[in-house]
């Protein structure tokens, strides 16, 4: 399709701004046209959101122009993203002059506005899954969504892997039900297999239902890696301090500059050391998640006004907000993935035959590497992503009780349209009862107290409501991402900063000074949820919180071994880091591809022995816990272990002589087991798949539970469960929890797989090169990223010298 047969308005509205339609936005409109699904590939700046709109502009542009009721619907990870795309969805619609009405609906919609989109919906609505998810709960839902056409699902890489994308494709089989004919758009620039994607997308799992739409390519990006003026990179730590003022000059020379950081307490830190450096007063704001709505809004406005010369921030950012000043983006440590990087990346300049310019900041040596390795894959157009896993039973759960609150429903028509979702696609008539009688019971050993009875089946064979309350208290407690409980951080005139976890407030005292929000803030009182502050005059710590750690991916960990035995490529690196693996090389080995290198060492006294696994934090985690315990069986005394995206090491008062035996894959079968259910960690996700599921509800009209009441309350029917009804539902999507995403099993079963064919041991006399990064992270494992960095450089030298030492 060419301009030319595009609706004549909107052909003008592409002339008038001197655009052509690109090949992909007019392959988007010839699959419309035949009613095909459609999953669009594209670089940012692109026009992938326009390409998903277009045929709802050409609907309305056209001769026939469909009528009152929900036409368009589109989801997006972040509610900032809806809003930005609303901003840039209007533009056209105003410019043209089409009769469609957009709105957003997101938790921080006035309920009135709520309440009237369910009465009189707008012809397009911007919504996140648990919006979308809530507003399917409700008894107008069927007749709401019998109207679509079309579902746009923007950034579908970010969460279709995860619980999010299981409360999505739950949402989309039911909206399928109440719209048969329905055409669903996935828009992504970074799909590492867009095969299972079109999968995922489609109904029933029809892969070849969805139409893969490539887009044009547009300017290679440049990007580049900053290192100290003397050419000497850090051995160890993770905030790249060390970079402040070369990073402050790279803000005066660009127009409009974005410094990503991997972590909330980073961004904060990074953000003060730029203000203290900040003689030329530039305009620098900080963004991040803990944030309120209103200092998140405000900064994105002045964004968009092109009113900020630096933006320091977190993934808050990661996805599609669209501010065509940015002509440099910034990633301070190391990216984790090429995937990552490369949406990170499309921040800048946001147009397609304009290259975008970023500039890599490795916090120490393998960061270095790491950095490279991403660089490169960026160069070379290799993707990386998180793995398809099976749908969560815990938010199955929710869904069941969403349907519920919508009306009554029949078992057997409900798992077929379950079912209907590939997350779901394996789901047995025996879980699914399971499920439904959690949901009616809360479970064989829960279902003597009331409270846990939502659900009943009705003499006329259909499922329904015990009470009509049950539906007011699922939506106030429905939705999917469970945060460390979080305490509001308020001045005294009741204006909002934003949300400190709970862990942390505890620890402070009146007259308590932190950072927050780029303000140092002195603690006046602690009022319930609330930590009431004012202005304080002398400086104070930076708060850190709980958010899972992002590890290295295995693709780019793949290539960082690659990259060490190439020994002709060290040529590209500093000296220091050629130097460092040159030492490594002579005193011990390189663990190349396929490889599991494992050196043991005697140090101050003690014996070490390192795995370097390079499986990512929360793989060697796992693999520290487990072996530690295995050694210990072997009397072999272990201290202590020490873990990060590279490595583990263990300390121990007796040498491993061979550590073969400690790495038998039987290790997940026993110890695994063992380990995992006497540890916090399946607390933790039993804790997450009872809110989740609405065994425990965080809010009750009036009042919300604190994170000790809601620890205090999963703690107690947790015990209850594992002693009388360990198969319960929610044990075992805690359990898979704990193997997936909290201790990533696939990767260590590949390690141990590893091991079992190429383990290479190496004893040395004292510490070496490789292993020092790791040893000085010994003590500090629980302070957040870049809290230490000055006292980790300085035991670094230390160690460096003994490990360098020919």
């Amino acid at each position: 399709m060419s301009a030319a047969s595009l609706p004549p308005k909107l052909a003008d509205w592409f002339a008038k701004r001197g655009w052509r339609l690109r090949r992909h936005q007019a392959e988007m409109l010839e699959v419309a046209a035949s009613g095909r699904h459609a999953l669009l590939a594209a670089d940012t700046g692109a026009g992938k959101t326009l390409g998903g709109f277009l045929p709802t502009l050409a609907e309305f542009a056209g001769k026939s122009i469909p009528g009152d009721g929900l036409h368009t619907l589109y989801i997006s990870p972040l509610k900032a993203l809806a809003h930005d795309v609303q901003r840039n969805l209007l533009t056209p619609i105003d410019e043209i002059g089409l009769p469609i009405r957009v709105e957003t609906r997101s938790g921080d919609t006035p309920s009135d506005r709520k309440a009237r989109q369910r009465a009189q919906p707008p012809h397009i609505l911007l919504t996140t899954p648990e919006s979308l998810s809530l507003l399917l709960s409700y008894p107008e839902s069927a007749v709401l969504f019998s109207t679509l056409k079309h579902v746009v699902i923007d950034e579908i890489h970010a969460f279709a892997t995860g619980k999010r994308g299981d409360l999505l494709a739950l949402a989309l089989a039911r909206i399928s039900a109440f719209a048969p004919d329905v055409r669903r758009v996935g828009l992504s620039a970074t799909l590492a297999d867009p095969e299972e994607f079109r999968a995922w997308l489609a109904p029933d799992g029809r892969a070849q239902d969805v139409a893969l739409v490539i887009g044009e390519e547009g300017a290679p990006p440049e990007v580049s890696i900053l290192l100290p003026i003397e050419e000497r990179v850090p051995w160890s730590g993770h905030a790249a301090t060390w970079a402040i003022p070369q990073l402050y000059e790279a803000i005066e020379a660009h127009r409009t500059t974005l410094v990503f950081c991997n972590t909330r307490f980073l961004a904060e830190l990074i953000f003060q050391l730029l203000w203290d450096a900040n003689e030329e007063n530039l305009p620098i704001g900080v963004h991040h998640g803990s944030l309120s709505k209103e200092a998140r809004r405000k900064v994105e406005g002045a964004m968009a006004d092109g009113r900020l010369r630096a933006l320091v921030c977190t993934a808050s950012l990661d996805l599609g907000v669209d501010w065509g000043d940015i002509d440099l983006v910034v990633q301070m440590g190391a990216p984790k993935g090429s995937s990552r990087l490369l949406q990170r990346i499309g921040r800048a300049n946001h147009r397609l035959d304009q290259a975008s310019r970023a500039l890599l900041v490795p916090g120490n040596r393998f960061e270095f590497l790491e950095a490279t390795a991403a660089m490169e894959a960026v160069e070379d157009g290799q993707r990386d992503g998180e793995l398809f896993r099976p749908g969560s039973l815990d938010v199955l759960a929710q869904h069941v009780m969403a349907c519920a609150c919508a009306g009554p429903f029949d078992e057997a028509a409900l798992l077929a349209e379950v079912r209907s979702a590939h997350s779901y696609a394996w789901l047995d008539v025996e879980r699914w009862t399971r499920v439904l009688d959690f949901v009616a019971t809360g479970g064989y050993s829960l279902r003597a107290y009331d409270r846990f009875r939502r659900i009943v089946r009705s003499p006329d064979g259909l499922w329904r409501l015990t009470h009509p309350e049950h539906a007011a208290r699922h939506r106030m407690n429905a939705g999917i991402i469970v945060d460390s409980e979080m305490l509001h951080v308020r001045f005294r005139n009741g204006r909002d900063l934003g949300k400190v976890e709970e862990s942390f407030g505890a620890t402070l005292r009146p007259g308590d000074t932190f950072r927050f929000a780029g303000m140092d803030l002195e603690v006046e009182s602690l009022r319930d949820l609330d930590l009431i502050v004012k202005a304080a005059k002398k400086p104070g710590q930076i708060p850190s919180y709980m958010g899972a750690r992002m590890p290295i991916s295995s693709h780019l960990a793949d290539r960082v071994r690659a990259m060490m035995v190439d020994r002709a490529g060290w040529a590209r690196f500093p000296d220091d880091v050629r130097e460092w693996l040159e030492m490594q090389d002579w005193r011990s080995q390189l663990p190349g591809p396929g490889q599991l290198l494992v050196e043991s060492f005697p140090h101050a006294g003690k014996h070490y022995i390192v795995f370097h696994t390079f499986e990512g934090w929360n793989a060697n985690q796992a693999l520290g816990m487990l072996v530690t315990r295995r050694m210990e069986e072997r009397g072999l005394m272990p201290l202590g272990y020490v873990a990060n995206d590279y490595a583990v090491g263990i300390w121990s008062l007796r040498a491993v002589t061979d550590p073969a035996p400690l790495l038998s894959p039987d290790i997940l079968n026993d110890e695994f087991i063992d380990w995992v259910q006497d540890s916090y960690m399946l607390r933790r996700a039993f804790r997450e798949a009872a809110v989740i599921g609405g065994l425990v509800e965080r809010q009750h009209p009036g009042k919300r539970k604190s994170g000790r009441q809601v620890t205090f309350s999963t703690d107690l029917i947790y015990d209850v469960l594992r002693k009388h009804e360990p198969d319960h539902v929610l044990i075992e999507a805690a359990w898979a929890d704990a193997r997936t995403r909290l201790t990533d099993v696939g990767r260590l079963a590949d390690l141990l797989d590893r091991a079992a064919g190429q383990l290479v041991h190496v004893e040395l006399d004292r510490v070496s090169p490789m292993a020092v990064p790791l040893l000085t992270m010994i003590g500090r494992e629980s302070l957040p990223s870049g809290a230490a960095d000055d006292e980790l450089l300085v035991e670094a030298e230390s160690l460096a010298a003994l490990a360098m030492r020919v």
